[in-house]
């Protein structure tokens, strides 16, 4: 149990590392397409506008809860907004410990997962391709079926897999190397 938490804990903290290297530095700018100074000014005025009544939230732009916006949303362009009536500031210190908290708790029920998986699975190797094939699995799904069923450019989304996957093959190493026992007995 103690290895299992530590080396959830340490494999989260590589997950977390991951996705401060796509998320934290400027590498992030891959997956975003930009616009100017004066176009940000002018959508973030009409955000302000438009959304501050109702408040922070994720809008889907036009609504498909009416016929008129059903119509509007099949003629474009139609948008996902995430928003943030306040702002906060670019780099969030509340966000990153918050996110590190998350990727500790992910690994800790990743190492749970693979402890469990170790029982039947004895060599480092398979025990590697049952947890790439996982995480891939589960990335794939959750980040490219965003730009599929929501008819978005791929771009961002690409990027978000990439980050997401590999932090979970780097969890899954740093577990399986470390924390889970060589050999284990044949299950009864």
């Amino acid at each position: 149990m103690t290895r299992t938490l530590l080396g959830g804990l340490i494999g989260g903290l590589a997950m977390y590392l991951v996705g401060f290297v796509f998320w934290g530095t400027p590498l992030s700018g891959l997956a975003f397409t930009g616009i100017s100074d004066q176009q940000s000014a002018a959508v973030q005025a009409a955000l302000a506008q438009n959304l501050t009544t109702s408040g922070t939230g994720t809008y889907s732009v036009p609504s498909t809860a009416t016929g008129q916006g059903t119509v509007l949303f099949g003629k474009g362009p139609i948008a996902t907004v995430h928003f943030n009536a306040n702002g906060f500031p670019a780099v969030d210190t509340t966000a990153l410990l918050g996110g590190l908290v998350l990727a500790l708790v992910a690994g800790v029920i990743f190492a749970a997962a693979l402890g469990i998986v170790a029982r039947w699975v004895p060599t480092f190797t398979d025990r590697i391709r049952i947890a790439v094939l996982f995480a891939l699995a589960v990335t794939l799904y959750l980040d490219l079926g965003q730009p599929i069923f929501n008819h978005y450019g791929p771009g961002y989304f690409i990027y978000t897999f990439l980050g997401d996957f590999l932090g979970f093959v780097a969890a899954a190493l740093v577990i399986a190397r470390w924390f889970l026992p060589a050999r284990t007995a044949d299950p009864v």
